[in-house]
């Protein structure tokens, strides 16, 4: 299984420039979860497959305080999936998930991997802005510290998987393009939230330049 996603990889990897990102995978993302993606579990075995290939990786962790202020919760008359204006721009407003310390936050990574990861970088804990890519808050000017992590690694590239494709996997790989980093999408490794989001997030990455891997 996965075998003509691996057989591609193993094409495409030099271990010492690139690296693995596994964007969110948290139980609130998976069936079940506040939050939960359709069908995000089926990316499991996916990187299970696939993360033995890679010298570098990398684990992303959504790590909200509770009462933030991407909670719908957070404001009174609103319910998730509407939208806010932050001081950084239209925010969409989600249900409480991923907060910290809590069940739904911990990270579903098979152990091995969990092992293996260099750098687990977490976001959004800042209350007042919320952080779609694993590079940069959605205030476009907070820096995670991973763009600096892999230049000082010599990481040239970044393959990316996990939840969801048309929010944080996107948005970092659209970020990781914009600081001057390669970025291949492993689309089987990803699940998304709408199909309509998907589709116009994939456009995006590939005016980015972001390679597909389908």
């Amino acid at each position: 299984m996965f075998d003509s996603m691996k057989d591609q990889i193993r094409k495409m990897i030099n271990p010492a420039k690139d690296v693995l990102i596994l964007v969110d995978v948290q139980n609130d993302f998976l069936p079940g979860g506040a939050l939960a993606v359709p069908d995000g579990d089926q990316i499991l075995p996916a990187i299970e497959a696939i993360a033995p290939l890679f010298s570098n990786i990398v684990l992303t962790q959504d790590w909200h305080p509770a009462g933030h202020s991407s909670f719908a919760s957070a404001h009174p008359g609103k319910v998730p999936f509407e939208t806010f204006e932050a001081p950084y721009g239209t925010q969409v407003l989600w249900p409480d998930h991923c907060v910290i310390g809590s069940e739904g936050a911990r990270l579903r990574i098979d152990p091995y991997t969990r092992q293996r990861a260099q750098m687990i970088v977490r976001k959004g804990f800042r209350p007042d802005v919320d952080s779609y890519s694993a590079f940069l808050e959605n205030d476009k000017k907070t820096l995670t510290g991973l763009a600096g992590f892999m230049r000082d690694r010599g990481v040239e590239r970044a393959f990316f998987a996990g939840l969801a494709t048309d929010f944080c996997v996107g948005f970092s790989a659209i970020d990781a393009r914009r600081m001057g980093f390669g970025a291949v999408l492993l689309d089987q490794a990803c699940r998304g939230i709408s199909s309509e989001g998907v589709e116009a997030r994939k456009a995006e990455m590939r005016d980015a330049g972001v390679q597909m891997l389908e």
